[in-house]
């Protein structure tokens, strides 16, 4: 799929009203997306989790009007919410092209988190891809032609073009994001990984440890631009290709051990880069560091595959296989709560991707 050929060309504009309603997951990068090109394109290509639980529930009701401007409001968790509108307006003027029915109608937008909201999980990767399955629903109303499998390529497209990250919220349990070489894959919209996933990564567990439940001490978007000239982008951008590959036959062969490596490896990478940017940022805490200590050490004294990952912030993702499920939920509760943010923390599992509610 093209770009152009996510254009809708005609609709049925009689349509006076209706209302859709989606629930979307928030996911977890293994192999991390770190810098973009214009409009949204990675730089290198990514994989993740899709998680179960921590997701975003988005109803739109849209009323037929006569003004030609985009009209709409934004309510979360009851509230009329003024704070989210520019990034909403930012989004529909990016994908009016796609979608030219939105100036036709009103939406009024309501949507509420499973998770605490500014805890550190990625709410926009699930509020935005929540938001395009939405006006997927709506274009799939207005046009009878639609195909299932152009559904969720051009809801995950849209949902890029409001944050990278939500291109991969659509479907489950992997999906990979980012022309590569070893995997099916494009840099437009996320895509299933269909390749071979060993019983070991099958209902894989994620805890995440809330730090600091703060606003974030810098932005994706600036943190993405901090690329732009980097001393070590280039060799970080061969890195994500060469572990996503290798990733791939991990994955495969159940690997746990290995599984670890690449995951903590590319955490670490994460972080390395904000560190030698220029302006350059810390975003872990102290801590984060004590948790990621614990976590080596706990590993090492009962040869257990549990380790860690990080987004661009100081929480700390816990994975780990089902099978070490209610040990390791032993050892958060008596050694890593204490390191929480007034002792939260969520337990959340791989998940099977958004659905129509």
């Amino acid at each position: 799929m093209t770009e152009q050929d996510f254009i809708l060309k005609t609709y049925n504009s009689n349509i006076k009203s209706g209302s859709v309603k989606w629930s979307s997951p928030s996911n977890i990068a293994l192999v991390k997306y770190w810098g973009k090109k214009e409009n949204q394109i990675p730089e290198n290509p990514s994989i993740s989790f899709t998680l179960s639980d921590c997701k975003t529930i988005t109803e739109v009701i849209y009323t037929k009007k006569k003004s030609n401007d985009f009209s709409f409001d934004v309510f979360f968790e009851g509230k009329k919410n003024e704070a989210f509108k520019p990034k909403i307006q930012t989004f529909f003027e990016r994908i009016e092209t796609y979608m030219p029915f939105l100036r036709d109608y009103y939406f009024k937008i309501e949507t509420s988190n499973t998770f605490p909201h500014s805890s550190g999980i990625a709410s926009s990767a699930s509020g935005m891809s929540a938001i395009a399955l939405c006006l997927m629903s709506i274009e799939e109303d207005l046009d009878t032609d639609h195909i299932d499998d152009y559904f969720n390529q051009k809801a995950s497209f849209l949902a890029r073009l409001g944050s990278g990250s939500a291109c991969r919220s659509i479907e489950g349990e992997l999906v990979v994001w980012g022309k590569n070489e070893s995997t099916e894959s494009s840099d437009l919209f996320g895509v299933k990984f269909e390749g071979e996933v060993h019983p070991n990564f099958k209902e894989y567990q994620d805890a995440i440890l809330l730090v600091d439940k703060g606003e974030k001490q810098v932005s994706s978007t600036v943190g993405h631009k901090l690329m732009f000239g980097h001393p070590f982008a280039k060799e970080r951008f061969s890195q994500a290709h060469n572990n996503l590959a290798e990733l791939k036959a991990i994955l495969a062969s159940g690997d746990l051990k290995a599984f670890v490596k690449i995951v903590e490896s590319e955490a670490l990478t994460l972080h390395a880069m904000m560190m030698t940017s220029m302006p350059y940022f810390i975003l872990m805490k102290p801590n984060t560091l004590e948790i990621i200590n614990k976590i080596w050490a706990y590993r090492s004294e009962n040869d257990s595959n549990i380790c860690f990952t990080l987004d661009a912030g100081a929480n700390v993702h816990v994975l780990f296989p089902k099978a070490e499920k209610e040990q390791v939920y032993e050892f958060i509760k008596s050694e890593l709560v204490a390191y929480c943010q007034n002792g939260h923390y969520i337990c959340d599992s791989i998940g099977k991707g958004a659905k129509r509610l």
